[in-house]
């Protein structure tokens, strides 16, 4: 049907193509835009193109076409270092495992001090082996062990099932519920939490595959735990241990990292000791950002503004998740000094932004951070802060806060 149709096109009723359809022809590829109709001869009752017109035309046309070819072969080249690069750091990232798998971990106690290591860490852990670099580096101080994880876990089923069916509502404070006996009761606050957990990613809610394991390890941990109970932020803790552990496993790293002085300073609300830490904050502010320490200072931009969610969820929440992970690595790593250092990091990297924004816009800004932030800048800008002042660590400038009265932010 095809050749017959072709055929009659070819018939004696064929008209042989014009100048300007030979031209096109002779073109190497066919644009598929309206700009191909600067080509086009005029309709028949329109004067004809002047061959000077038909000229300019065709020039015009040509630039076109040779500034689309232009666009495609940069796009091309583009694309090709973007594999590239992804391919190098698929290498670098195997490389890397390979060098954890096969060196560090099977020698954790004599190399995780080393320089080699430090500086390995510092690169980020490589995905295949975080969860192991995590745990070892965390430790099991408390001793959980899995057959504690299951009791702890069977506690908050079985507290599930007498509890109502009707939805959790919203707390009315941030220190709801403290005044229980039983702290086991912030167990209804879980399903709410959990909801609003990484929803991007679509894989917490319920329904998710990572539900039920979520929902777990915090329901064990209230139960394991009932003087601190469930606290808004910690979802995002155990969710980002969840995807690099097993579920026990996590759970353990889990009680551990919620134990550490700071974490627990700020999970059972400790205020007192909390402005300690913020003040101990605001001494390696100063140090580091003058300019715009006196900047929020002048604005009254104190660090409980942007420091609270940061902490409670160790960046998790408030960083990219890939990124979020890295700072994840050194932390495990370096313990809660690194979080103070990150934050003071993220001032460092926007503070010509910063310096230029009044209170609102900082508290705006420093709540919601840009969506991509270069993992590579931003540990720049977190290894060129000094964590000494006075020739003070940041552990002796805490130490001697915590032995003087409360101290008040600096405003």
């Amino acid at each position: 049907m095809e050749y017959e149709t072709n055929s009659s096109r070819d018939g004696p009723g064929h008209s042989p193509p014009s100048p300007r359809q030979s031209v096109r022809k002779n073109l190497d590829f066919e644009p598929l835009s309206t700009t191909a109709l600067i080509l086009e001869d005029r309709p028949a009752n329109l004067p004809a193109k002047p061959a000077e017109e038909a000229q300019k035309h065709r020039q015009q046309y040509e630039e076109m076409v040779a500034q689309a070819k232009k666009r495609e072969l940069k796009e091309a080249q583009k694309r090709r270092k973007q594999l590239e690069d992804r391919c190098k750091l698929e290498e670098s990232i195997g490389n890397a495992a390979q060098t954890w798998n096969l060196e560090i971990l099977p020698n954790w106690s004599a190399m995780c001090t080393s320089r080699r290591v430090r500086e390995l860490w510092w690169q980020g852990v490589p995905p295949s082996v975080r969860g192991k670099v995590w745990s070892l580096a965390v430790g099991n101080e408390l001793n959980i062990t899995h057959e504690l994880f299951n009791i702890c876990l069977a506690r908050a089923r079985e507290k599930w099932k007498s509890m109502p069916t009707a939805p959790p509502t919203e707390p009315e404070t941030e220190d709801a519920g403290l005044s229980l006996a039983d702290r086991e009761a912030s167990l209804e606050l879980i399903t709410l939490d959990i909801s609003r957990t990484f929803p991007h990613l679509c894989i917490f809610q319920q329904g998710g595959p990572y539900y039920d394991m979520l929902h777990s390890i915090l329901g064990a941990y209230t139960c394991y735990r009932p003087d601190v109970g469930y606290v808004q932020g910690m979802s995002f803790i155990a969710a980002v241990l969840i995807l690099n552990l097993d579920t026990p496993d996590a759970f353990i790293a889990f009680a551990n990292l919620l134990n550490k002085p700071c974490q627990m300073a700020f999970f059972r609300v400790d205020h007192s000791l909390m402005l300690k830490y913020f003040a101990a904050f605001e001494v390696f502010f100063e140090e580091n950002l003058p300019k715009l320490f006196v900047h929020f200072k002048e604005n009254n931009m104190t660090p409980d503004i942007y420091l609270i969610d940061w902490i409670f969820t160790l960046y998790s929440k408030s960083l990219p998740l890939d990124l979020a992970c890295r700072v994840w690595d050194v932390f495990c790593r370096d313990g809660d000094e690194f979080l103070f250092r990150v934050a003071l990091g993220i001032l460092r990297l926007y503070e010509d932004v910063l310096t230029r924004m009044d209170f609102i816009h900082n508290a705006q800004f420093l709540t919601r951070l840009p969506d991509h932030i270069s993992p590579d800048q931003l540990f720049s800008h977190i290894h060129a802060v000094h964590m000494t002042s006075k020739n003070r660590k940041w552990g002796q400038v805490l130490q001697a806060l915590q032995e003087r009265n409360s101290p008040v932010l600096k405003r």
